[in-house]
């Protein structure tokens, strides 16, 4: 085997079956300062991105509770999306397939020094959608939203979690004079429906719908049986079943960003160490058959993870984040670039 294989296996993962291994490595510093060539560094601040539908920019939050941010690719100008109207900050924003923003935020005052009434904020966020000119006021939609929403790429459906994170609706939205409203909204899961034997002890959320039919969604499952295991399933809309696509009793398994072509999701993954691990980044199969692969090493650093990862439209690249031990869930330094044709060029 040559120097350069032995280099990419050891640096960058390799496709294993069933569970994958994280490299036992305990690095002082961090992973910002060694990144491999694959994947720069794109702001020093900033959280929870997505893409644009035409891969030319991308949101972001600030910092949870935060405002919303558009990062152009071209100018690499960042512009305030949500500085021109009164509200209590955002958790999370996401592109509708017609340019519009869709957010998620307390629609009250709260204490942000307090960690209760922060995590009250967050079990309580409502939707709402920004017109894409970020000069009006977001129209509300009525309705709660309990950690991330799910949005079509391709038509004006959304999914979410709410309730005390025990049940998943959809919806469309449709714009009457202008205005965005709900129609059509359903519960399509409940944590009661979940198999006895990888049952959740109460939470869980949506992530994606699959495409290119929109006819799945990528579910996380937390706390299954009553222990600190989380699971990746696949939910479908047609039928109501449940796959579940990771199956790992030791390990610690949400899924994140979808891959386009329909086959694939992000995972953020890490085996169980306790309730909410470090986690790194795996590219994961939607077929059953648990394959992963493994995209990040920032679980490598003493207390660094990397997290958050979203997939542009044409499957070119991945945006994450950074993060360390200890914070609130989803809290980010930075936004990062992942160049999936330069990461097999270094093969």
């Amino acid at each position: 085997m040559t120097k350069s294989i032995l280099t990419f296996v050891f640096f960058y993962g390799a496709f294993f079956i069933g569970l994958s291994t994280a490299i036992a490595t305990d690095k002082e510093g961090n992973p910002a300062d060694e990144l491999p060539p694959h994947i720069s560094q794109l702001t020093w601040f900033g959280e929870r991105a997505d893409w644009r539908h035409d891969g030319k920019r991308f949101v972001f939050l600030n910092r949870t509770y935060g405002d919303v941010y558009e990062y152009d690719f071209a100018t690499k100008r960042i512009t305030p999306c949500t500085d021109h109207f009164k509200h209590h900050g955002f958790v999370r924003v996401l592109y509708l397939s017609n340019g519009d923003l869709l957010l998620s935020g307390p629609k009250e005052t709260f204490d942000r020094s307090g960690k209760e009434s922060r995590q009250r904020a967050r079990d309580s966020s409502y939707l709402y959608v920004l017109d894409r000119s970020f000069k009006k006021p977001p129209t509300p939609l009525g309705v709660q939203c309990n950690e991330g929403p799910a949005v079509s790429r391709t038509r004006l459906r959304i999914a979410w979690t709410h309730g005390e994170q025990d049940h998943i609706s959809i919806a469309d939205i449709a714009y009457e004079e202008g205005l965005p409203k709900l129609i059509g909204a359903k519960v399509v899961l409940t944590s009661s429906q979940f198999p006895a034997d990888r049952r959740p002890r109460k939470w869980i959320e949506t992530q994606n719908f699959v495409p290119p039919n929109d006819d799945k969604l990528t579910v996380t499952g937390y706390e299954l049986n009553n222990t600190e295991n989380t699971d990746t399933f696949l939910l479908d809309l047609k039928t109501g079943s449940l796959t579940n696509l990771t199956n790992s009793p030791d390990r610690y398994e949400e899924c994140e960003g979808i891959f386009p072509d329909g086959n694939y999701t992000l995972v953020e993954s890490a085996e169980k160490q306790h309730r909410w691990p470090l986690v790194d980044l795996y590219r994961l199969s939607l077929d059953g058959s648990g394959r992963k692969e493994r995209l990040t090493f920032f679980t490598g650093y003493r207390n660094w993870k990397a997290a958050e990862g979203v997939i542009s439209d044409d499957g070119k690249f991945m945006l994450f984040q950074d993060g360390k031990g200890g914070m609130e869930a989803g809290q980010g330094f930075s936004i990062f670039l992942y160049d999936f044709a330069r990461a097999v060029g270094n093969e």
